[in-house]
């Protein structure tokens, strides 16, 4: 037998708890066939000598948001924008090269971390000379506007009517402010979708480029063709134009919106089936491109006030919603996922405040005993305040929490402001789930903060917030436990913990090369350390050997 690689010389974290260390990884039409001593007797097309280089299994972000990500790359970057006139001024730049009427959109917009007033429709206005602006907040769950999209959204100068689930912010005048949270983002949304499937290829293929260079070899999509979040009903078409055409570096899974599935005739003994049309459902695909959970949003965000909590937000919220809310009747929305259930999805449920995680977790608990376990794990997602209780039920559950210890350095001092410190120490848990023995995956929530993998692992590992204060020091992790969750954890979240995360015999050769090892420096610095290589099965899609 001939292998086609052999990476020899090097420093390898195999993640195998039998032999965490080795020195060479053979690897065979882009699987690990063998470390050491298995490679003896075995040729080799190509041998490259790693010169003691530290190797590992790529990491796998197990939630991310990637045709966002790459759009980002695209909109006025209002990323560290402080006041209201530096936003207009950024505003105004771009509005000064672009065509009259031309949209102005917007991205990394940090609300909680502005000075003074926000930015407000009239303003907008003035900054775009008339052009429609839209500035997505960090968050996802807020958009703000121009007077000009206000009246293009049918909203204008008055709010006849609240939407369900979400908010048109207004003035002391009753006049709309430009500010629409959760729902209401639909009134908008609905004017720039659906995006065609070439943009949306190449959003892909700018995200999946940038996530080859950090090291990172698999993403999971946490929703994508419905919703708020989604760009367009056929966006899985766009992922498979992009891999068809060779533009993505990366392995995808899915989450379709659970507003994307839709009600389908079976047998009557089949029961209500809420799935894709002919029932395609979680796990179709392969190892480059695959269906993952449903996606769904039981609340909002934590900035926002719109995350759906048991006690008050410290200092109230807008809109009357002291505890949030949830985005949808109780009853319609435990329908519709059981009735995905039942057709063959998994699960995953945002649920970021702690009566969203109740919620969720009785519908995933319904769901296990009417309809067994998914081809892969029923999660929830985020973990903004999470109860010791909870943390218990779900390891009953056999549920994952997809948690990002990155939001902490983001804006944990935002977040500790309207939760209060007993509930910070219940935030964003990590050491807490291991302990329960739960499957712990590594995660950005990208681009809603900051996902290079190094840097979410430091922030794993120190808790500290943007102003470098401790948040939660109980559910720190060690490095090893951080790059576990990032290989292991990630894999076993998505069903792939018998393909990837570990550096084995019959695994994905699905490797990343460091300038050093992320456990031989301190924590601090563990974030600089740079890629060298990339590698998804066996073939180099990132720096040089």
């Amino acid at each position: 037998m001939q292998l086609d690689l052999v990476l020899e010389n090097a420093d390898v974290l195999t993640q195998d708890p039998r032999r965490p260390r080795a020195s060479r990884v053979g690897i065979w039409r882009g699987v690990v066939v063998g470390v050491d001593e298995e490679l003896d007797g075995l040729t080799a097309a190509e041998r490259v000598d790693a010169r003691g280089a530290f190797m590992m299994p790529g990491f796998n972000d197990a939630h991310a948001h990637s045709v966002w990500f790459g759009q980002s790359r695209l909109d006025v970057d209002l990323e560290g924008a402080t006041t209201a006139e530096e936003v207009y001024a950024r505003i105004g730049a771009r509005a000064a090269v672009e065509a009259p009427g031309a949209w102005i959109t917007c991205t990394g917009y940090d609300a909680g971390h502005l000075h003074g007033p926000q930015p407000d429709r009239d303003g907008l206005d003035a900054a775009a000379a008339g052009r429609p602006v839209l500035i997505r907040h960090n968050t996802g769950h807020s958009l703000t506007v121009s007077g000009a999209v206000l009246t293009w959204a049918g909203v204008g100068e008055s709010v006849v009517e609240q939407p369900e689930g979400g908010w048109i912010a207004v003035d002391d005048a009753g006049r709309p402010t430009g500010l629409l949270d959760e729902t209401a983002m639909a009134l908008v949304t609905r004017l720039v979708q659906p995006e065609s499937l070439e943009h949306i290829g190449a959003c892909l293929e700018r995200a999946s480029a940038e996530y080859a260079a950090e090291g990172i070899t698999s993403v999971t999509d946490a929703g994508i063709a419905g919703g708020w979040i989604g760009h367009s009903p056929l966006e899985f078409a766009a992922y498979q134009r992009a891999l068809d055409a060779g533009r993505l570096r990366t392995r995808f899974q899915t989450m379709v919106t659970l507003d994307a599935l839709e009600p389908v005739a079976g047998h009557p003994d089949d029961g209500p089936q809420l799935t894709l049309g002919a029932g395609v459902r979680s796990g179709l695909g392969d190892e480059r491109l695959q269906i993952g959970p449903a996606k769904v949003f039981t609340d909002g965000a934590m900035l926002g006030r719109t995350a759906a909590m048991t006690e008050d937000y410290c200092g109230g919220a807008h809109g009357g919603h002291g505890r949030g809310y949830l985005q949808q009747e109780e009853h319609e929305m435990r329908r519709a996922c059981l009735a995905a259930a039942g057709a063959g999805w998994a699960l995953a449920m945002h649920a970021i405040g702690d009566a969203a995680l109740d919620f969720s977790l009785d519908v995933i608990a319904e769901a296990l005993d009417r309809h067994g376990r998914p081809v892969m794990p029923h999660r929830v997602e985020h973990g903004g305040v999470v109860r010791d209780d909870q943390v218990a039920r779900m390891a009953a559950l056999g549920v994952v929490m997809t948690t990002q210890p990155n939001f902490i350095s983001a804006f944990g001092e935002s977040v500790r402001e309207r939760i209060g410190e007993d509930r910070a120490l219940l935030s964003y848990p990590a050491g807490r789930l291991l302990r329960a023995g739960l499957v712990l995956p590594g995660s950005s929530d990208r681009p809603v903060a900051g996902g290079r993998p190094l840097e979410v692992v430091r922030d794993f590992v120190l808790r500290c917030t943007e102003a470098g204060r401790d948040y939660g020091p109980d559910d720190r992790l060690t490095v090893d436990e951080a790059l576990h969750a990032y290989t292991v954890g990630s894999a076993e979240a998505t069903g792939w913990g018998e393909r990837k995360g570990r550096l084995t015999a019959g695994r994905l050769a699905d490797v990343v090369v460091l300038g050093a090892d992320p456990r031989a420096v301190p924590a601090e610095e563990i974030g600089e350390i740079p890629v060298q290589a990339t590698l998804v099965g066996g073939e180099l899609v990132h720096g040089a050997l």
